[in-house]
């Protein structure tokens, strides 16, 4: 699934538009949106779908909604009535159609539409996880390198203001080395609610459950901020039955540098809890707490007894303008179209994703070998 939900984000969006801009002078240039014209289709027609063409028209990026197809027909209907997009009969008509497009659809269905736009020389944001496998997120990567396309994946917690500023705490010198990190990653089971997802419960579909569908990004954001993962011990359970789809996963890491970590990733029905995310890291003169995945709050106590607080666009003063690990913070979607448009690389790209399954692949090994420590790839 996404951060925190749809309506959250978005609303976020337009909540803090307009404090954005009275900050134009002091936010990092990335985070504005570049004038261009790219014609945009899309690939599924369902939640995911929804939120990246309302984060692109919130966005202020220049983009014309082109096709978009969808096996329910009255989905691609509604997603067209509202987007302004033109039904397609078939994925060929909207990738012919297009510029760039956005693959939302179920994972299994990934690797041969991501293969399809590189085909034709599309542009292809393609949403996580990449596969139902680590070979055939390997193979994806390998697809739009040889095609030369821009391509960008669904991480979109790169972007996001709160972790950028927990990444400028944790890196600061001053911090010493990160020595210990506790990541709880919780929604409810995402075939109900909001969601409804009518797949996610299906492992030839999904390919697994919360690890590889959610916790995806948990994985990605863990080497992000702390540094490369040497080793995982992952245990998983199965509490709503379906067959193949973990709910809850407890794993341990190592990092190559000597920290040690917790994941806990759990799919639970307290519907009042849609995507949540809490991070604690202890370096060895900083505590730092991320208690909102995108708008903050993030807290912070120094070992001098200083301390602070930040939250929504007041992250924007310690997220780095570049550092050539991230793709800026603001809005991923803009990123994506802007690259798209001048046929530049985006970021992070599907080569990155692969390294994020590799860890996954790691931590169900684990498990199936009940939590003996793996070597990651």
């Amino acid at each position: 699934m996404f951060i925190p939900s749809l309506s959250t984000l978005v609303n976020n969006f337009h909540r803090y538009s307009v404090k954005i801009v009275h900050r134009r002078a002091e936010t990092p240039a990335r985070v504005q949106s570049a004038a261009v014209r790219v014609r945009v289709g899309f690939l599924g027609a369902g939640l995911i779908a929804t939120y990246h063409s309302k984060s692109l028209r919130v966005s202020g990026a220049d983009v014309t909604w082109a096709g978009v197809y969808d096996p329910d027909e009255e989905r691609a209907r509604a997603f067209a009535a509202a987007s302004g997009a033109t039904v397609c009969g078939s994925e060929e008509e909207v990738v012919d159609g297009c510029d760039a497009v956005y693959v939302c659809t179920w994972t299994a269905e990934h690797p041969r539409l991501v293969a399809l736009a590189a085909g034709r020389g599309r542009a292809v944001f393609c949403e996580k996880p990449l596969a139902v496998s680590l070979a055939a997120a390997r193979e994806m990567a390998g697809v739009v390198a040889d095609a030369g396309v821009t391509n960008q994946v669904g991480l979109v917690l790169r972007s996001s203001p709160a972790l950028l500023a927990a990444r400028r705490l944790v890196s600061d010198e001053v911090s010493g080395r990160v020595m210990s990190v506790v990541f709880r990653d919780d929604q409810y089971l995402p075939n109900q609610g909001m969601y409804r997802s009518t797949w996610r419960g299906e492992v030839a579909k999904a390919g697994g459950g919360t690890l590889l569908e959610h916790s995806v990004h948990d994985v990605d954001v863990l080497e992000w901020l702390v540094g490369s993962i040497e080793s995982v011990s992952a245990q998983s359970a199965e509490f709503h039955g379906l067959d193949g789809i973990e709910d809850v996963v407890s794993a341990s890491v190592r990092f190559a540098g000597g920290a040690l970590g917790a994941l806990v990733s759990v799919w639970h029905d307290v519907l009042p809890r849609p995507s949540l995310r809490r991070i604690e890291v202890f370096c060895e003169r900083l505590w730092c707490c991320v208690e909102g995945d995108w708008w903050g709050p993030v807290r912070w106590t120094r070992a001098d007894g200083s301390d602070g607080v930040l939250e929504g666009p007041d992250l924007f003063t310690l997220a780095p303008s570049t550092d050539g690990a991230y793709a800026g913070p603001g809005n991923p979607d803009a990123g994506f179209v802007r690259a798209a448009a001048e046929g530049a690389p985006a970021f992070p790209d599907l080569a990155v994703a692969v390294r994020a399954h590799e860890v996954l692949d790691a931590m169900y090994r684990s498990a199936d070998d009940g939590g003996a420590p793996v070597a990651t790839a």
